[in-house]
Protein backbone atom coordinates (compact mmCIF):
# COMPACT_ATOMS: atom_id res chain seq x y z
CA UNK A 1 0.00 0.00 0.00
CA UNK A 2 1.53 3.24 -0.93
CA UNK A 3 2.06 6.16 1.63
CA UNK A 4 -0.10 8.78 1.42
CA UNK A 5 0.51 12.65 2.65
CA UNK A 6 -2.15 12.36 4.93
CA UNK A 7 -0.38 8.77 6.39
CA UNK A 8 2.75 10.66 6.49
CA UNK A 9 1.14 13.05 9.00
CA UNK A 10 -0.05 10.45 10.96
CA UNK A 11 3.02 8.60 11.24
CA UNK A 12 4.34 7.38 14.26
CA UNK A 13 8.02 8.28 14.30
CA UNK A 14 10.40 6.75 17.01
CA UNK A 15 13.50 8.63 17.98
CA UNK A 16 16.86 8.04 20.45
CA UNK A 17 15.82 10.33 23.79
CA UNK A 18 12.76 11.69 26.13
CA UNK A 19 9.99 13.53 24.90
CA UNK A 20 11.84 17.31 24.50
CA UNK A 21 14.99 15.80 22.78
CA UNK A 22 16.42 17.75 19.83
CA UNK A 23 15.32 14.40 17.85
CA UNK A 24 11.72 15.28 18.50
CA UNK A 25 12.60 18.65 17.09
CA UNK A 26 13.65 17.80 14.19
CA UNK A 27 10.63 15.04 13.51
CA UNK A 28 8.27 17.51 13.91
CA UNK A 29 10.23 20.05 11.69
CA UNK A 30 10.13 17.69 8.91
CA UNK A 31 6.75 16.06 9.38
CA UNK A 32 4.64 18.69 11.03
CA UNK A 33 3.39 18.38 15.05
CA UNK A 34 0.62 15.90 13.73
CA UNK A 35 2.40 12.70 13.91
CA UNK A 36 2.95 10.79 16.63
CA UNK A 37 6.55 11.09 18.14
CA UNK A 38 7.99 7.66 20.42
CA UNK A 39 10.77 8.07 22.53
CA UNK A 40 12.89 5.64 22.85
CA UNK A 41 16.57 5.13 25.09
CA UNK A 42 18.89 4.31 23.25
CA UNK A 43 19.70 3.60 19.26
CA UNK A 44 19.57 -0.06 19.22
CA UNK A 45 15.92 0.14 20.93
CA UNK A 46 15.05 2.92 17.94
CA UNK A 47 16.07 0.77 15.39
CA UNK A 48 14.02 -2.07 16.72
CA UNK A 49 11.03 0.18 17.13
CA UNK A 50 9.11 -0.45 13.86
CA UNK A 51 9.47 -4.69 13.69
CA UNK A 52 8.00 -4.60 17.10
CA UNK A 53 5.33 -2.40 15.78
CA UNK A 54 5.90 0.50 17.99
CA UNK A 55 6.56 3.05 15.32
CA UNK A 56 5.83 3.20 11.24
CA UNK A 57 9.61 5.38 10.58
CA UNK A 58 12.74 6.36 12.33
CA UNK A 59 14.04 9.73 12.91
CA UNK A 60 17.78 9.43 13.49
CA UNK A 61 20.97 12.08 13.45
CA UNK A 62 23.64 11.20 11.33
CA UNK A 63 25.84 14.34 11.43
CA UNK A 64 26.63 16.95 13.12
CA UNK A 65 28.39 20.00 11.96
CA UNK A 66 30.54 20.44 14.62
CA UNK A 67 31.02 16.58 15.96
CA UNK A 68 30.54 14.82 13.06
CA UNK A 69 29.25 11.51 12.05
CA UNK A 70 27.34 9.76 14.89
CA UNK A 71 29.03 6.52 13.46
CA UNK A 72 26.51 4.08 15.89
CA UNK A 73 23.29 5.10 13.49
CA UNK A 74 25.60 4.24 10.56
CA UNK A 75 26.16 0.82 11.88
CA UNK A 76 22.66 -0.06 13.06
CA UNK A 77 21.62 1.22 9.35
CA UNK A 78 23.73 -1.10 7.58
CA UNK A 79 22.62 -3.86 9.59
CA UNK A 80 18.82 -3.12 8.96
CA UNK A 81 16.77 -3.11 5.77
CA UNK A 82 15.44 0.19 6.34
CA UNK A 83 16.05 3.13 3.84
CA UNK A 84 16.42 6.93 3.92
CA UNK A 85 13.35 8.80 2.16
CA UNK A 86 13.92 12.30 4.10
CA UNK A 87 16.18 14.57 6.11
CA UNK A 88 15.89 17.80 7.69
CA UNK A 89 18.98 19.96 9.21
CA UNK A 90 17.91 21.28 12.64
CA UNK A 91 20.14 24.53 14.18
CA UNK A 92 20.92 23.26 17.73
CA UNK A 93 20.43 26.23 20.32
CA UNK A 94 21.15 25.12 23.73
CA UNK A 95 18.96 27.00 26.45
CA UNK A 96 20.21 27.21 29.82
CA UNK A 97 16.86 25.66 31.86
CA UNK A 98 15.60 25.72 35.12
CA UNK A 99 12.64 25.95 37.74
CA UNK A 100 10.20 28.79 37.33
CA UNK A 101 10.88 31.12 39.53
CA UNK A 102 14.66 30.79 39.29
CA UNK A 103 17.10 33.08 38.59
CA UNK A 104 20.72 33.03 37.72
CA UNK A 105 22.18 33.70 41.14
CA UNK A 106 20.63 30.65 42.55
CA UNK A 107 22.37 27.95 40.28
CA UNK A 108 24.95 25.97 41.30
CA UNK A 109 24.97 23.30 39.42
CA UNK A 110 23.85 22.23 35.49
CA UNK A 111 23.01 19.22 33.76
CA UNK A 112 23.07 17.71 30.58
CA UNK A 113 24.69 15.77 27.83
CA UNK A 114 28.79 15.63 27.74
CA UNK A 115 28.36 16.81 24.64
CA UNK A 116 26.03 19.71 24.80
CA UNK A 117 27.95 20.80 27.95
CA UNK A 118 31.43 20.90 26.33
CA UNK A 119 29.29 23.24 23.28
CA UNK A 120 28.99 25.70 26.09
CA UNK A 121 32.38 26.51 27.11
CA UNK A 122 32.03 30.04 27.08
CA UNK A 123 29.26 30.57 29.19
CA UNK A 124 30.50 28.37 32.09
CA UNK A 125 33.79 30.17 31.83
CA UNK A 126 31.88 33.38 32.96
CA UNK A 127 30.50 30.94 35.59
CA UNK A 128 33.06 29.67 36.51
CA UNK A 129 31.49 28.10 40.49
CA UNK A 130 28.67 25.98 38.78
CA UNK A 131 29.21 22.42 38.39
CA UNK A 132 28.45 20.32 35.60
CA UNK A 133 26.62 17.06 35.91
CA UNK A 134 26.70 14.68 33.02
CA UNK A 135 23.70 13.04 31.78
CA UNK A 136 22.23 10.58 29.41
CA UNK A 137 19.84 13.03 27.71
CA UNK A 138 19.99 16.81 27.26
CA UNK A 139 15.60 16.79 27.26
CA UNK A 140 16.15 13.97 30.30
CA UNK A 141 18.37 16.04 32.33
CA UNK A 142 15.55 19.44 32.06
CA UNK A 143 13.13 16.76 33.43
CA UNK A 144 15.36 15.38 36.02
CA UNK A 145 15.72 19.19 37.60
CA UNK A 146 11.76 19.96 37.24
CA UNK A 147 11.21 16.78 39.20
CA UNK A 148 14.11 17.53 41.75
CA UNK A 149 11.93 21.24 42.75
CA UNK A 150 15.72 22.20 43.47
CA UNK A 151 15.94 26.30 41.80
CA UNK A 152 19.80 25.39 42.47
CA UNK A 153 19.76 23.23 39.72
CA UNK A 154 19.63 23.87 35.98
CA UNK A 155 19.82 21.93 32.77
CA UNK A 156 21.38 22.36 28.76
CA UNK A 157 18.51 21.57 26.53
CA UNK A 158 16.58 23.09 23.47
CA UNK A 159 13.53 25.16 24.09
CA UNK A 160 11.11 22.33 22.95
CA UNK A 161 12.34 20.74 26.25
CA UNK A 162 11.58 24.01 27.99
CA UNK A 163 8.18 24.00 26.76
CA UNK A 164 7.91 20.40 27.42
CA UNK A 165 8.52 19.91 31.08
CA UNK A 166 7.48 23.52 31.84
CA UNK A 167 10.65 25.12 32.75
CA UNK A 168 12.35 28.67 32.30
CA UNK A 169 14.75 29.46 30.06
CA UNK A 170 17.22 31.66 31.92
CA UNK A 171 19.54 32.13 29.32
CA UNK A 172 19.13 31.62 25.23
CA UNK A 173 21.51 30.40 22.90
CA UNK A 174 24.54 29.75 25.12
CA UNK A 175 26.27 27.51 22.61
CA UNK A 176 29.97 28.75 21.69
CA UNK A 177 29.40 28.39 17.91
CA UNK A 178 26.16 29.50 16.45
CA UNK A 179 27.33 27.70 13.26
CA UNK A 180 25.73 24.02 15.38
CA UNK A 181 23.39 22.34 12.98
CA UNK A 182 23.05 18.49 13.13
CA UNK A 183 21.56 16.60 10.07
CA UNK A 184 18.65 13.96 10.70
CA UNK A 185 17.47 10.97 8.33
CA UNK A 186 14.00 9.49 8.18
CA UNK A 187 14.08 5.93 7.93
CA UNK A 188 11.58 3.37 6.86
CA UNK A 189 11.42 0.07 5.98
CA UNK A 190 12.72 -0.77 2.38
CA UNK A 191 9.75 -1.81 0.29
CA UNK A 192 7.76 1.67 1.44
CA UNK A 193 10.51 3.77 -0.30
CA UNK A 194 9.29 3.87 -3.20
CA UNK A 195 5.86 5.67 -2.36
CA UNK A 196 8.27 8.49 -0.98
CA UNK A 197 9.96 9.03 -4.16
CA UNK A 198 9.49 12.56 -5.76
CA UNK A 199 10.72 14.95 -8.47
CA UNK A 200 12.75 16.33 -5.88
CA UNK A 201 14.48 13.46 -5.06
CA UNK A 202 17.72 14.49 -6.16
CA UNK A 203 19.76 13.41 -3.48
CA UNK A 204 21.58 9.88 -2.95
CA UNK A 205 22.97 8.48 0.06
CA UNK A 206 25.62 5.10 -0.65
CA UNK A 207 27.64 2.73 1.17
CA UNK A 208 30.59 0.57 -0.38
CA UNK A 209 32.86 -1.92 -0.01
CA UNK A 210 35.93 -1.86 -2.09
CA UNK A 211 37.11 -4.54 -4.56
CA UNK A 212 40.97 -5.72 -3.21
CA UNK A 213 42.61 -4.57 -6.08
CA UNK A 214 45.25 -1.48 -7.01
CA UNK A 215 43.12 1.85 -8.18
CA UNK A 216 39.76 0.53 -6.64
CA UNK A 217 38.96 3.70 -5.21
CA UNK A 218 39.73 6.22 -8.19
CA UNK A 219 37.84 3.55 -10.33
CA UNK A 220 34.71 3.71 -7.69
CA UNK A 221 34.62 7.84 -8.16
CA UNK A 222 35.54 8.27 -11.51
CA UNK A 223 31.63 7.16 -12.95
CA UNK A 224 30.31 9.92 -11.43
CA UNK A 225 32.20 12.58 -12.56
CA UNK A 226 31.95 11.06 -15.87
CA UNK A 227 28.08 10.89 -15.96
CA UNK A 228 28.08 14.30 -14.20
CA UNK A 229 26.56 13.40 -11.07
CA UNK A 230 28.64 15.56 -7.82
CA UNK A 231 30.07 13.83 -5.50
CA UNK A 232 28.76 15.50 -1.74
CA UNK A 233 30.25 13.72 0.68
CA UNK A 234 32.85 10.42 1.36
CA UNK A 235 33.87 9.24 4.44
CA UNK A 236 35.09 5.95 5.48
CA UNK A 237 34.59 3.62 8.69
CA UNK A 238 36.18 0.21 9.60
CA UNK A 239 34.51 -2.83 8.90
CA UNK A 240 33.70 -5.04 12.09
CA UNK A 241 35.90 -8.09 12.02
CA UNK A 242 37.62 -7.23 9.09
CA UNK A 243 40.69 -5.10 10.22
CA UNK A 244 41.88 -2.16 7.97
CA UNK A 245 39.25 -3.17 5.36
CA UNK A 246 36.78 -0.31 5.19
CA UNK A 247 33.23 0.64 4.27
CA UNK A 248 32.45 4.22 2.60
CA UNK A 249 29.26 6.28 3.14
CA UNK A 250 29.41 8.41 -0.08
CA UNK A 251 26.19 11.30 -0.42
CA UNK A 252 25.77 12.50 -4.44
CA UNK A 253 23.60 14.28 -6.11
CA UNK A 254 22.09 14.02 -9.53
CA UNK A 255 19.76 16.47 -11.66
CA UNK A 256 18.54 13.38 -13.82
CA UNK A 257 17.69 9.65 -12.23
CA UNK A 258 19.31 8.17 -15.68
CA UNK A 259 23.01 9.74 -15.10
CA UNK A 260 22.83 8.03 -11.75
CA UNK A 261 21.72 4.90 -13.01
CA UNK A 262 24.52 4.65 -15.56
CA UNK A 263 27.01 5.76 -13.11
CA UNK A 264 25.90 2.61 -9.90
CA UNK A 265 26.39 0.23 -12.76
CA UNK A 266 29.96 1.52 -13.43
CA UNK A 267 30.59 1.66 -9.87
CA UNK A 268 29.22 -1.82 -8.82
CA UNK A 269 32.60 -3.29 -11.22
CA UNK A 270 34.84 -1.49 -8.97
CA UNK A 271 33.26 -2.20 -5.53
CA UNK A 272 32.65 -5.88 -3.83
CA UNK A 273 29.34 -4.47 -2.36
CA UNK A 274 27.73 -1.48 -3.41
CA UNK A 275 23.92 -0.48 -1.45
CA UNK A 276 21.96 2.54 -1.75
CA UNK A 277 20.73 3.91 1.37
CA UNK A 278 18.40 6.18 0.07
CA UNK A 279 17.28 8.47 -2.89
CA UNK A 280 15.62 11.70 -1.13
CA UNK A 281 15.07 15.54 -1.07
CA UNK A 282 18.33 17.57 -0.19
CA UNK A 283 17.13 19.10 3.29
CA UNK A 284 17.99 23.33 2.65
CA UNK A 285 19.05 25.05 6.27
Amino acid sequence: MSMTTTDRKTLRVAFQGEPGAFSEAAAIQLLSESITTVPRATFETVFRSIEEGAANAILAPVENSLAGSVVRVFDLLLESRLAIVAETILPIEMQLIALPGASLNDIRSVASHPMALAQCERFFAAHPHWKRVPAEDTAGSVREVMTAKDTSRAAIAGRRAAEHYHGVILAESIQDNAENFTRFVLLVPGKEAPAWLTNEARKTSLAMRLAHRPGALLASLEPFAKHDVNLLKIESRPIHGHPWEYQFFIDVEAEDAANLDHALTEVRKATSELRVLGRYQAASR
